[in-house]
């Protein structure tokens, strides 16, 4: 607009450069501090959770594509190292693109080499016609980057999302976009990461259920005894669940003799988790109710064998099987 004219692409190779020697914007040389260090953070982590995403899902289409299955961790080791190595060539992060890599494997890619052959292509219309390439008009390279925008977006796939879609799904993906057209993206990665995550806990603690299961003769043979009941908890007791489950049980320890607690379904138990059943074992031995833990699976039992938790005489007491655990009580 002013009359000066850029340098534009570079017929050269690119040199090997520290990138923290590298001039900052207005061409001022770059400062690095602590501060510099805490602002660019945020955005590295952002950009490497998009990165992974983006050649994750770019492999599982592609997988769809070609009936094969891609090996994830050479994926995000081959795309890391490169991301590492291109800033000191003056490159920038990339990531495996689906409408590329779609392309490729229609015009007949069996192998890597392909997008190496790719590459080289690309390098050498960098190298040998980038006099030529300074020629093409703004305008015309704005539309081109309209077209790829539309086409990354797959507005089809968005609008089938949301009519098919889970509502923390929905909700997830609607924040994101928002937040991505208000702010940027880095602000819509991660916020939507802490939202997906707080929802999939959600999730996850709502399957965990405690059952009374005293009357069910499928899995007990016979009643109790009197003043003892047999609650069947399922699903994992972790810290978003443990707390509601164990305060359910322990609302009723007063009115019972004892409780066996069939733990066949719970996979894993936490320290959250763990607090909470100690926290129940504590009402039970202040009501007087006695407490069997039954059917214990690896993870849970490894907790508890951690923590130091041990029988306690009149109050907690451990079985390998439900009716092992019937057999005792009816015995004392």
């Amino acid at each position: 607009m002013d009359g000066s004219a850029g340098a534009g692409i570079p017929p050269v190779l690119p040199e090997l450069q520290w990138p923290w020697l590298r001039e900052g914007a207005g061409g001022e040389p770059t400062l690095w501090s602590w501060q510099a260090v805490q602002a660019l953070l945020p955005a590295a982590l952002a950009m490497a959770m998009l990165g992974a995403i983006e050649s994750l899902l770019c492999a599982v289409v592609l997988d769809g594509m070609s009936g094969k299955r891609h090996s994830a961790n050479s994926e995000l080791l081959g795309q890391g190292l490169g991301n590492i190595v291109a800033p000191f060539f003056g490159g920038i992060t990339a990531t495996a693109a689906i409408a590329r890599s779609a392309a490729n494997l229609r015009a007949g890619a069996q192998s890597p080499v392909a997008a190496m052959i790719h590459a080289l292509v690309v390098l050498l219309a960098l190298v040998a016609l980038s006099r030529l390439l300074s020629y093409l008009p703004m305008a015309g390279m704005a539309a081109l980057l309209l077209m790829v925008a539309w086409n990354m977006s797959e507005a089809p796939k968005a609008v089938h999302l949301l009519r098919t879609a889970p509502g923390s799904d929905v909700l997830v993906f609607l924040t994101c976009f928002k937040l991505t057209v208000v702010f940027d993206m880095v602000i819509a990665i991660g916020t939507g990461m802490v939202l997906a995550a707080l929802l999939f806990m959600k999730e996850i603690a709502d399957m965990t259920r405690v059952a009374d299961i005293s009357e069910n003769r499928r899995l007990v043979s016979e009643p109790p005894p009197s003043g003892w009941c047999i609650l069947k908890i399922s699903g994992p007791l972790f810290f978003a669940a443990a707390d509601r489950v164990f305060g359910e049980i322990a609302a009723g320890c007063g009115a019972r003799k004892g409780i066996v607690l069939y733990l066949d379904g719970v996979p894993i138990l936490d320290a959250g988790g763990l607090a909470a059943l100690e926290r129940l074992m504590e009402r039970c031995r202040v009501s007087g109710t006695q407490l069997v833990l039954t059917d214990l699976q690896f993870q849970p039992l490894k907790t508890l064998a951690r923590a130091g938790v041990l029988p306690i005489p009149g109050v907690l007491q451990f079985a390998q099987t439900l009716g092992e655990g019937l057999e005792s009580i009816r015995g004392r």
